[in-house]
C-alpha cells in the first residue's frame, strides 16, 4: 500500500475527487434543500413554502403533522405507506422469481447466444417507460387484448375492468417495468462464478440441482441482495404505474402523496417529509447490502 506522502498517495484522493464532488453536489446538496423546505414555513398568504436554511431556525410542525397522520383515527397518510411497502415486496419477489431463472439461463447455459439475450434484454430500456405504461392501458382496457383472449373473442362476456383501481393490476405493473433492474446485476453475479467450483461439486456426485443449492445460489447471493436493493430502491418512489394503471386514491402509493403535495400550494413540506421518509426506508436495504458485502469479502480471505 502506497505511503500517504509518496506520489502514489497523492493519486487516489485525486482520482476520488470527482465522484466526492458529485455526491456532494447531486445528494448531499439536494438532501439539504429537502431538509430546509421541510423544517421551514409556509407562507399564510401566497401559501408558499418558505425554507430555513439555518438549522437554527427549523420547524417541526410540518413533520408533527406528517407523523400525527401516519396511524390513528386521522392516519390517513398510513394506507398508502403500506400499500406501498406491500407492493414494493410483492413486485421485488416476483421480479427475482422471474429474473433469476432468465439471469441463470443466459449465464451458465445459452453461453452461445449470450450476446443475443443481452441485447433482449436491454431493449426495454431503449423505450420510453411511459410509453411502455401506455402500452399496457392499450392490452388492459374493456376491449383490450386480455379481455379478448379471456372471453376468447367475445364468446361470453367475463371482461374485467382491469385499469379501474385493481392492486393487481398496479403490482404487475411495477414487476414489467423493473424486471430489467434485476436480470442484469443476477446476469453479472452468476456470469463471475468460476466454471471450476461447478465442476468440483458435479465431479463430487452432486446433481444439477444439488450444485446450484450448495454451490451457484450461496455464490449468487450478494447478487440477488444488489439486484432486490436496485429494483425497489426506485420502486417506493414511483407515482406512474400507479396513475395509469388505476387513477384511483385507494392504489395511491407514497410517490403519488409526494407529487400530489408539490402540486399543491403550501404542501411542499409534506412531501419533504414523505422524501424523507422514503429515504430512511431506503437506507434499510443499502445498509444489508453493505452487510452482505463485508460478509462476503470475510468468507473469502
Amino acid at each position: 500500500m502506497a505511503e500517504p506522502g509518496t506520489r502514489r498517495g497523492r493519486l487516489w484522493p485525486v482520482l476520488a475527487a470527482p465522484g466526492t464532488f458529485w455526491l456532494l453536489g447531486f445528494f448531499v446538496a439536494p438532501a439539504y434543500v429537502v431538509l430546509a423546505i421541510l423544517f421551514g414555513q409556509v407562507d399564510p398568504v401566497l401559501r408558499r413554502s418558505v425554507p430555513a436554511w439555518n438549522p437554527v431556525y427549523w420547524d417541526t410542525g410540518q413533520v408533527t403533522y406528517v407523523l400525527s397522520h401516519i396511524v390513528g383515527e386521522d392516519g390517513f397518510f398510513g394506507p398508502a405507506l403500506l400499500r406501498t411497502a406491500v407492493y414494493v415486496g410483492i413486485a421485488s419477489l416476483l421480479c427475482l422469481a422471474i429474473g433469476y431463472p432468465v439471469a441463470y439461463f443466459a449465464a451458465r447455459i445459452a453461453v452461445r447466444r449470450k450476446g443475443l439475450l443481452l441485447a433482449a434484454l436491454i431493449a426495454p430500456f431503449w423505450i420510453s417507460y411511459m410509453m411502455r405504461m401506455l402500452a399496457w392501458i392499450n392490452l388492459l382496457q374493456n376491449d383490450g387484448l386480455v379481455n379478448q383472449l379471456i372471453t376468447l373473442g367475445g364468446l361470453w362476456d367475463t371482461e374485467v375492468d382491469w385499469l379501474g383501481g385493481h392492486s393487481v393490476t398496479v403490482v404487475l405493473g411495477l414487476v414489467y417495468g423493473y424486471v430489467p433492474y434485476m436480470i442484469l446485476p443476477l446476469y453479472a453475479g452468476l456470469d463471475r462464478i468460476p466454471d471450476h467450483m461447478l465442476e468440483a461439486g458435479r465431479d463430487l456426485g452432486a446433481s444439477r440441482f444439488q450444485t446450484w443449492r450448495r454451490v451457484t445460489w450461496p455464490l449468487s447471493r450478494q447478487a440477488v441482495v444488489t439486484s432486490v436493493i436496485l429494483t425497489c430502491l426506485p420502486m417506493l418512489g414511483d407515482y406512474f404505474t400507479s396513475d395509469l394503471l388505476s387513477g384511483k386514491p385507494g392504489q395511491a402509493m407514497v410517490g403519488n402523496l409526494i407529487n400530489n403535495a408539490v402540486l399543491t400550494p403550501g404542501q411542499a413540506g409534506q412531501s419533504a417529509a414523505f422524501v424523507m421518509i422514503v429515504l430512511i426506508v431506503s437506507l434499510v436495504p443499502m445498509a444489508l447490502y453493505v452487510y452482505s458485502t463485508r460478509q462476503g469479502e470475510e468468507s473469502r480471505t
